[in-house]
């Protein structure tokens, strides 16, 4: 049954009323890692797993929500006091209908049905594409042009002050505005973004560690405030930089001294994965994909040993990757402390790697990890098929 059908049939059990519908993807980043709350580069790719919403307008003020995957069904009302975050899956969909509506935009009562195919925890960005596909739709509803990029904006804003993630706008923009076949090389600070292609010589595969992450706990929002100390350290010798964007890596080597050491690792991972991302993205648009590779390497050594974002599983996850036939690079991906493995592997050799890299990670781990290839799909819109 097509999505649509399945979709509206499933609407129908719980709500009246003829739906619209609307999909957002998830999304790997192929190099660039809490590079982008520090005004840097990214590099990302949107995924064929996606969110998917079946909307209705009401007459009233009610937003109401059902998750096909959890089965469960929340609803605020718009006109009452100021909706309050509850702690659990539904933040990410009524914080954007707050956020909406605190920026001047007036919202219909609406019935949406979502469910996802984004895997939850796998640093994937379910949550981005939850928010990104309710946002699409409440807009869409109440008869607005969507503008990608401000909805990117809102998406972000909404799960920094409601969910209380201090995310940067990575996984929100590559959702709105995915290229199909393409990377995204993104200007965290401008927002300027360029298609990279994705050579067809190689495939995207990716590895769920199936260690599962809850990045609000903190851990995430430590990171970033480490960052922030260094900026904030620096400024007397550097001037008025406004984030690590502004910091070579010559100029954190000559005033390290200035910092404390956990911080100036953070600070050199920021400051070296920047650079590593524009090297990477010239390196994939000129299709020099063993430089690309090395690139992946380094940027998982940073991320593991300065930016202490890695675990033991997803290490070896990473270290299986690395020696297997026909792979150019691999590294985790998404915010850390669990989460996936993106590889860049050769067109031919992506069967041979993906049975070899899971008998080999349960063998080691005891862990069965979910291995697929993608390929790269365009961002947020209409639901056609």
């Amino acid at each position: 049954m097509p999505a649509v059908d399945l979709l509206r049939a499933r609407f129908l059990e719980h709500f009246d009323g003829e739906p619209q519908f609307f999909r957002a993807p998830g999304r790997v980043n192929l190099i660039g890692e809490h590079t982008d709350y520090n005004d840097g580069f990214v590099m990302p790719a949107a995924l064929e797993y996606e969110a998917q919403a079946a909307a209705a307008a009401r007459p009233d003020r009610v937003i109401r929500i059902h998750s096909l995957n959890n089965g469960k069904t929340a609803e605020i009302d718009l006109d009452s006091a100021k909706p309050e975050p509850r702690g659990d899956w539904t933040d990410y969909a009524f914080g954007v209908a707050v956020i909406l509506e605190a920026a001047g935009v007036r919202l219909p009562g609406a019935d949406i049905v979502v469910s996802s195919s984004v895997p939850v925890g796998a640093g994937l960005s379910s949550s981005a594409a939850l928010e990104v596909v309710v946002g699409y739709a409440l807009l869409s509803l109440a008869g607005r042009e969507v503008d990608t990029v401000e909805l990117a904006k809102i998406c972000q804003k909404a799960e920094n002050e409601f969910v209380g993630m201090r995310c940067g706008i990575m996984d929100q923009f590559i959702s709105c505005n995915g290229v199909v076949d393409h990377a995204l090389m993104i200007d965290c600070r401008s927002l300027a973004s360029r298609p990279v292609p994705i050579d067809q010589r190689a495939r995207i595969v990716v590895a769920n560690s199936m260690v599962h992450h809850a990045l609000a706990d903190g851990e995430y929002n430590k990171r970033r405030q480490s960052c922030e100390e260094g900026v904030r350290l620096l400024r007397p010798a550097l001037g008025e930089i406004r984030a690590l964007r502004d910091v070579s890596f010559e100029d954190l080597e000559e005033n390290r001294d200035f910092l404390p050491d956990l911080t100036y690792r953070r600070c050199r991972h920021i400051v070296t994965e920047n650079e590593r991302v524009l090297q990477a993205a010239d390196a994939l648009q000129s299709a020099d994909l063993d430089t690309f590779g090395r690139l992946m390497n380094a940027s998982h050594i940073s991320m593991r040993d300065d930016y202490e974002i890695s675990c033991a599983e997803v290490d070896t996850l990473v270290d299986i990757a690395q020696t297997q036939r026909g792979v150019y690079g691999a590294r985790m991906t998404g915010g850390g402390f669990g989460g996936s493995v993106v590889a860049l592997v050769e067109s031919g050799a992506v069967e041979s790697f993906i049975a070899n890299v899971r008998a080999a990670y349960q063998d080691a781990t005891g862990h069965i990890s979910e291995i697929f290839a993608c390929a790269p799909r365009n961002g947020v819109g209409p639901l056609t098929d």
